[in-house]
């Protein structure tokens, strides 16, 4: 893993070193370290003299600032109860399966994070997910079985 201390000290700077930047600080590290760890929390509160508990507590507010070592796809599968209504748990079951995880778990091999997360504001095009960046709306098992086999083809490992 990369030199927490020099990505954190990096970032910050980009961002003026400003509380009010804490997000998207935050953000960064997570696009260049996949998570935040305890030691990037606590730099990034010596960054910007202010208490690591603060940082903590927006890190773990927010479900896109992981705080736990994910795969390097995060598949965030909206718990809304519309899409409930709307099948949302086969989609779930069709990634499980191919995925060969379980909801809330990350490959072996750390590609992939099956997770859930509250509404991701598409309700009306449920049932949605985000991987990473990207939203996926209106899913269907078969629309599950064609995205994550695009991923794999463009070189997943696992």
């Amino acid at each position: 893993m990369a030199d927490i201390k020099k990505i954190v000290k990096e970032i910050s700077a980009k961002h003026e070193d400003k509380r009010v930047n804490l997000i998207p600080i935050l953000q960064d590290i997570v696009k260049e370290n996949n998570f935040l760890s305890n030691d990037a929390m606590t730099e990034v509160a010596r960054a910007l003299d202010i208490s690591a508990a603060e940082v903590y507590g927006v890190a773990s507010f927010y479900s896109f600032l992981e705080t736990k070592n994910e795969g390097k796809y995060k598949i965030y599968v909206c718990k809304s109860i519309t899409c409930d209504m709307k099948n949302k748990n086969k989609i779930i079951k069709t990634a499980e399966e191919m995925l060969k995880i379980k909801l809330g778990g990350t490959s072996p091999c750390k590609e992939f994070s099956l997770l859930e997360t509250n509404c991701l504001g598409l309700c009306d095009k449920g049932p949605a997910m985000l991987i990473n960046d990207d939203f996926y709306t209106e899913l269907t098992p078969t629309k599950i079985q064609e995205i994550l086999g695009k991923i794999r083809r463009e070189g997943v490992s696992c």
